[in-house]
């Protein structure tokens, strides 16, 4: 244990010194996703795509939180919780097909 906190503050030790230093401003400004921001200008339009996409996975995240407690106890609830999954699943596949179908 000590072996490898020793080798990890050489190692970052060694990384502070030795890498190079070449701070411009671009580096010190903020980084959100990919897009360039404009100084002074803190709301910028983007596509109603990015939102309904950002839905979509919330959706889909919110199916995994809920399916989740049927995953543990599947011994427990028997056939009926296994048509009730399998309903919950239906209804949501049928949100997503009729979701891409909008594009």
């Amino acid at each position: 244990f000590v072996f490898v906190t020793i080798l990890t503050i050489v190692f970052l030790l060694l990384n502070f010194i030795l890498a190079p230093h070449n701070p411009y401003q671009e580096k010190y400004s903020i980084f959100e996703c990919g897009f360039h921001s404009f100084l002074g200008q803190n709301r910028t339009q983007f596509g109603v795509k990015f939102f309904i996409f950002a839905l979509v996975y919330l959706l889909l995240d919110l199916e995994i939180l809920v399916i989740y407690p049927y995953g543990i106890s599947v011994y427990e609830n028997g056939v009926y919780g296994l048509i009730v999954v399998l309903i919950f699943i239906g209804i949501i596949t049928a949100g997503f097909v009729f979701e891409l179908g909008k594009n």
